[in-house]
């Protein structure tokens, strides 16, 4: 009777999926975790889907009938993409299934493209990243030259920096437009939408890394060439490359896939980096009248920043993170809180990035180290994916 029951079980599963022509796959996601999870991005490849292209393939959620927003990712500009990307959302210790579907031209959901990065050749060369919660820009090699020239406008930094967001619309594309262009404003003044007034000078900013050798501190310095990867609804990523650095006495080689997600507050530094077996990843202390903190996966720093407080955080894994030392020292900028991370096979992944009081995300400093303990717990336990063809 048992054996029986089971095949019927099974031929009413057939049925279910095969009910469509347009089902091409089921996708089965399991949360293991005490807590909701809904902000954590699935990537599916072709292989995995067995499927020779991903355009034109839909992501249902099976319960209610509804489409979620996906995302095609091209990693290796073939021109092919490599990845479908979507958003679920997976309730506490629980198991949630999705359809992968073909899909018209009219049945595409339609999705804002907040998650978003560029090149800006108008303010020398930046490259800039957002999402729906933070912004960031890192500087590039017009901006050392101008800096080594003596010249106006240089930057020489490989320091990343924060730009205060309060709003979850895009900033970047408007804010440089404003500044630059129409002059009609500035992105140093807020106007209801966020400023930037965090300095980076020299220092790490929110992410940038050192080497430590014999005691001594060394940096790399602006990024070489920079190539976007992917802009869109739920993810932006971006490759730069670093100028080959002198770390007492050893040549480094730098590079680095940077990613940012819808709703998070982390950006994902991949680095790929030589001759060391540890790197420093900092966050900059400023006027030195904030609290350093540390848990298992990471270090806090949270401050006054002008007429509000302000967080930034490194976090990886509890393989990768080795702890974290605090460098205060007189000379301007040099003061940051660092995460000591493990090199592995010349690779280490860890995440950056920040929460400012007035944009009303984490406002205290208990809600934003509860948010990165949360964020760590996820890290160690990912969703488990299960595909069925």
């Amino acid at each position: 009777m048992l054996k029986r029951n089971l095949i019927i079980i099974a031929l009413g599963l057939f049925n279910l999926v095969s009910c469509s022509k347009k089902v091409t796959g089921v996708v089965f996601i399991e949360n293991n975790l005490d807590f909701k999870r809904n902000q954590e991005v699935v990537e599916l490849s072709k292989d995995a889907l067995q499927v020779d292209n991903l355009e034109n393939l839909g992501v249902k959620d099976f319960e209610t009938g509804k489409l979620l927003v996906t995302q095609l990712v091209d990693l290796d500009g073939d021109n092919q993409m490599d990845q479908l990307l979507f958003q679920p959302s997976i309730e506490a210790n629980s198991k949630k299934k999705y359809e992968i579907i073909k899909l018209g031209k009219t049945e595409q959901v339609q999705a804002q493209e907040l998650c978003y990065s560029r090149f800006v050749p108008e303010r020398t060369d930046d490259y800039t990243w957002e999402n729906d919660k933070v912004a960031f820009r890192v500087y590039g090699p017009t901006a050392q030259s101008l800096m080594e020239e003596g010249k106006k406008g240089g930057t020489l930094s490989s320091g990343v920096d924060a730009w205060l967001k309060r709003v979850e619309y895009p900033v970047i594309d408007k804010w440089y437009k404003e500044t630059l262009v129409d002059k009609t404003g500035s992105y140093h003044k807020d106007t209801g939408e966020g400023l930037d007034n965090f300095h980076v000078g020299v220092s790490r900013g929110v992410g940038g890394i050192a080497i430590k050798a014999d005691d001594t501190l060394f940096y790399s310095k602006n990024y070489t060439k920079w190539k976007t990867i992917a802009t869109g609804p739920l993810r932006t990523s971006f490759y730069l490359e670093y100028a080959s650095w002198d770390a007492g006495g050893k040549e480094i080689q730098e590079s680095k896939v940077l990613t940012l997600d819808l709703g998070n507050n982390l950006t994902k530094f991949d680095t790929k980096i030589t001759n060391t077996d540890y790197i420093y990843a900092g966050l900059t202390l400023h006027e030195k009248d904030g609290v350093v903190s540390e848990e298992n996966q990471f270090v806090s720093y949270w401050q006054p920043h002008a007429d509000s407080e302000l967080g930034t955080a490194i976090l990886a894994t509890q393989n990768t993170f080795s702890g974290s030392e605090v460098y205060d020292v007189p000379e301007k900028d040099l003061s940051n809180a660092y995460a000591k991370l493990r090199v592995v096979d010349n690779q280490v992944v860890y995440y950056a990035g920040f929460a400012w009081q007035k944009s009303e995300q984490y406002p205290t400093k208990e809600l934003w180290e509860a948010y990165l303990s949360t964020f760590a717990k996820q890290l160690e336990s990912p969703l488990k994916v299960y595909i069925v063809n």
